[in-house]
């Protein structure tokens, strides 16, 4: 069941009446994804405050009313209509289905990684995915789990629970499981071995497909979030540098685009300026140096507009 515009329960499929004009993005309530959620709309502009109790936030600077939601409702709550986009793991998304493709995902945000993953008693002897013809596989995503096998000819029998999913072979409820895994901790104290990937997930910004030709509001808040994620892949680097080494090191550099060079009040001295990738600063430094760099600044990046 879903909410309507007012609060009550919006059971229908397709648009709801009870829309108004403001863009609704929906959140979820608790977990992983909530405050790296949060915080990336804060990085993007958005302006608000939320509370453990609120089940709705107008966002101050903004059109935008934030849902806070379970992260397992978020698609059916954009899928009905009630909220324009919604932030949720692609692991449901694809459980889901979307709904016949209504629900799209717009952005891979980069955070709440993980991988659906299939995973055995540490003493069995079952590593290839005929291994579990016939044998009982608990797990909260069903449909991935039975597709999966589908694709590789095998039949299993589903065993779905909610939560608790890695103790279920210990209890006898199944042979094996196939959950969310990321550093693989709760695996192994449980005394499972993981054996097969199934699906690589992470958070998402999803949308109904229906609205997203025809909404300007769409295009700012995808922008403004896009914004943020360029700015945490790279770095805003300047340096000093002699002049005749100049294009030793614009080549050392890969920025955007070629860097901005200029002239300082110390004659044959130049500033260097350019917007590098993140992960390529670890090996770029002491080469920098190494050609005659020197008050080298490296900073972070709010957002980046490409």
């Amino acid at each position: 069941m879903a909410w309507g515009a007012t609060g009550w329960p919006w059971t229908g499929c397709g648009e709801n009446p009870m829309r108004e004009s403001f863009l609704r993005l929906a959140l979820p309530n608790k977990g992983r994804l909530r405050d790296p959620a949060l915080r990336l709309l804060r990085e993007a502009g958005l302006s608000f405050e939320q509370t453990d109790r609120a089940l709705s936030v107008s966002v101050r600077n903004a059109a935008i009313e934030l849902l806070f939601v379970r992260t397992e409702d978020v698609v059916e709550l954009v899928t009905d209509g009630v909220a324009d986009l919604g932030i949720s793991g692609l692991d449901l998304i694809e459980e889901s289905g979307t709904k016949c493709n209504r629900v799209r995902v717009l952005l891979r945000l980069g955070f709440g990684r993980c991988e659906l993953t299939v995973a055995v008693p540490a003493d069995a002897a079952r590593d290839r995915p005929e291994d579990f013809c016939g044998l009982r596989i608990a797990t909260s995503h069903p449909n991935l789990t039975e597709q999966f096998f589908a694709r590789h000819g095998v039949t299993v029998d589903i065993v779905r629970l909610r939560g608790s999913v890695e103790v279920a072979p210990k209890l006898g409820v199944a042979d094996a499981v196939a959950d969310l895994v990321s550093t693989g901790s709760t695996m192994l104290v449980n005394g499972l071995r993981p054996v097969l990937p199934v699906l690589s997930s992470e958070a998402v910004l999803v949308g109904r497909s229906s609205d997203l030709s025809n909404r300007m509001e769409f295009e700012t808040v995808t922008t403004a979030i896009e914004s943020v994620l360029a700015g945490r892949r790279r770095r805003y680097l300047l340096l000093n540098a002699p002049e005749e080494t100049l294009q030793d090191i614009t080549e050392l550099i890969p920025g955007l685009e070629a860097p901005t060079v200029v002239p300082l009040a110390e004659d044959g001295m130049v500033a260097i300026h350019s917007v590098v990738e993140r992960d390529e600063v670890w090996n770029l430094l002491p080469r920098l140096r190494a050609a005659g760099g020197r008050d080298i600044l490296v900073l972070p990046i709010g957002q980046l507009v490409p």
